[in-house]
Parts: structure tokens; sequence; C-alpha cells
């Protein structure tokens, strides 16, 4: 027996910025599951600037997406039948098949979550792959100290804002952001509890970050890359440590960008460069669920969400989500 699902589809590779042009909303069957397979309603997907670099037909850690076929992403969503031992009819699952509204999968690459920790889309976000982000790359790769003064960029956005508040919890001594625009520079300051805010569309990230930081930084956790990074190696003090976790504002670049001009800062500070991957820290999941979730509970940390309704939507989300117009994660309500 079959059902007919609908799934967004990659219509051809961009050149720069996608529009919606880009993609296309088809309807296709779906077959029962096979051994060891589940089949799941999605109730929320995910959408991510990473996906931007799966539109293109070159290298990377992970394959592109390809052309005339679904996109993919991190979806939650409630098995509906089941050939797998690992998961029964009406488990709640996170897993890697969004843009659709039913997938089938092999249970094995479905992870049971648990909704009483927090609501079931906190597990695209704050409790999925964003705060797992920020997690391991303040704990692994930036090696957070108390004291630590932090700054983030992207800090309205689903990793950046949990990178401030997770670094706050961890023992940093000040948490400064970069956002764009006042009300975002007022939300992260309100909601999430940073020092101090630069409002990059403002002025100069230079000027505005040595007011917030005069004696510098310790950590430097990158969402957008170019001017930003530039000035974050400027800022850094003695074995200051930054983390590439994303280079946004180069995504839709059609020429390669020119290098940070100031690297040789790195030798007189003896500072570092890691590139994160969530993929490498997975190992952790157990003890960031268990971590943050208490942190959710007891109101110290806080999230947010902008949700759009419909998987017919989703390109617009995506489209919306790379020009900035989110805040905090953005996710798209499937059903339930």
């Amino acid at each position: 027996m079959t059902q007919t699902s609908r799934e967004i589809q990659l219509v051809d590779r961009p050149v720069g910025v996608p529009t919606l042009d880009t993609f296309r909303l088809v309807e296709t069957d779906i077959q029962e599951p096979g051994d060891g397979e589940i089949l799941v309603r999605n109730h929320w997907m995910s959408v991510d600037p990473a996906m931007r670099g799966r539109m293109d037909d070159r290298p990377s850690y992970v394959e592109p997406f390809r052309v005339d076929e679904a996109l993919e992403g991190g979806a939650v969503g409630e098995v509906i039948a089941s050939k797998s031992d690992r998961h029964a009819v009406g488990d709640l699952v996170l897993h890697g098949l969004g843009w659709r509204d039913l997938a089938l999968l092999p249970g094995k690459r479905a992870a049971p979550i648990d909704a009483s920790l927090a609501p079931e889309q906190a597990f695209l976000g704050i409790l999925g792959m964003p705060g797992l982000t920020a997690y391991a790359g303040l704990i692994r790769l930036a090696q957070i100290k108390p004291g630590d003064v932090v700054f983030v960029s992207a800090a309205a956005g689903a990793v950046g804002s949990a990178v401030g508040q997770m670094a706050r919890q961890l023992g940093a001594s000040r948490v400064i952001g970069s956002a764009g625009g006042p009300q975002k520079v007022a939300h992260v300051l309100d909601a999430f509890g940073f020092d101090a805010v630069i409002d990059y569309k403002a002025g100069s990230v230079r000027k505005q970050l040595k007011q917030a930081a005069p004696d510098g930084i310790d950590v430097y956790f990158d969402n957008v890359g170019g001017e930003h990074l530039e000035v974050a190696i400027g800022a850094l003090r003695t074995h200051g440590r930054i983390v590439i976790c994303g280079m946004i504002s180069q995504y839709n670049a059609t020429e390669p960008p020119a290098g940070p001009r100031n690297l040789v800062r790195l030798i007189q500070t003896r500072g570092s460069i890691h590139g994160l991957l969530v993929l490498d820290h997975y190992d952790l999941r157990d003890q960031f669920v268990g971590e943050v979730s208490a942190w959710i509970r007891d109101g110290s940390l806080a999230y947010d969400e902008t949700v759009v309704d419909g998987l017919e939507n989703a390109p617009q989300a995506f489209l919306d989500l790379m020009a900035g117009k989110n805040t905090g994660k953005m996710l798209v309500r499937l059903s339930g």
C-alpha cells in the first residue's frame, strides 16, 4: 500500500542568492516500510544556513543536494508505521529527512526524543544541532574558562543566542554579541542577558567592539566571517581562541572573499583558530541534552523560534533565514 506525500525539490543550482524558482513542491508516492525501516509523519522541519552550501555541486563534508530530488534537513515527527525493532508506532523521533510531509528511512537513522524535557521542536533548535554546535564549540574547541570575555556574531540567531547564554553558564565574565538593527540588539540584551551587543549595521564593528571590550576578548565564536573575523583577530588577548562555525556573509558570494589581513596577529597573541563541524561531536549529545535541558527548566537559558506554517512555505522560510529576518531558530511547522 502506498501513501501520497509532498516534498520540496531542488530545481537547479543557484548562482548567488537563491530564489523561489530554485525550489518546487511536488507530490510523490511513499511505500510501506521494509525490514528495519520506519515511516514518519513529520511535525516540524528545520531550515539552516548550511543548506545553502549543499545547493552547490562542490566537495564538502557532506554530499550536495541532487537536482530534481527532495532536499534534506533536520525534522521531528511521529512514527506511523514501523518494521524496526528500534522504534514503535507513536514514538517521536529526530531524523534528517525534512522538506517532506512523510519520511521513509532506516530506523537506525532516527533518534528518539523525550518531549518531557522540552517541546518536540526544541530538538531541532536549542536541544538539537544548533544547541549542540554552541555547546561543543565552547567546551571542546574554545575550551572556555571562568573569567573569559566571549564575543559571538549573529547573536540573535539560534546558535549565537545559545553561545552567549551557555558561555555565561560556563563561567564567562563578559558576553558580547553582534546583531543587525536596533530591534535585534535590544532583544539580545533583554531576552538573553548579554552584557553588550554591537549593531553591525550602525557603524564600525572594530570601534564598537573596542568600546564593549576595551581590554580585548578571549573567545570569538564566528557565525558570519568577513569583517567580524578580522576585527576579532585584532581584539584577541594572549592565547585567545576563535571557533569558526559559519560564514553566512559569504554563502551567496560568487567570488572568493579576501582573507583576513591581520593573521600575523595570531603570532603575537599565540592565538588559535578552530573549524567546528557539529558532526564530530555527537558523542557529547547525552551530556549536552541533560545539562542544557536543566538550564531551560530552571529558567537560566532562554530560546527563540521563528515559526512558518506549511511545507509549501519552506522555501520562503529558507530565503528569509538567509536574509536575517528570523529571530532564533527558523522552523517550519508541518503537522501535529
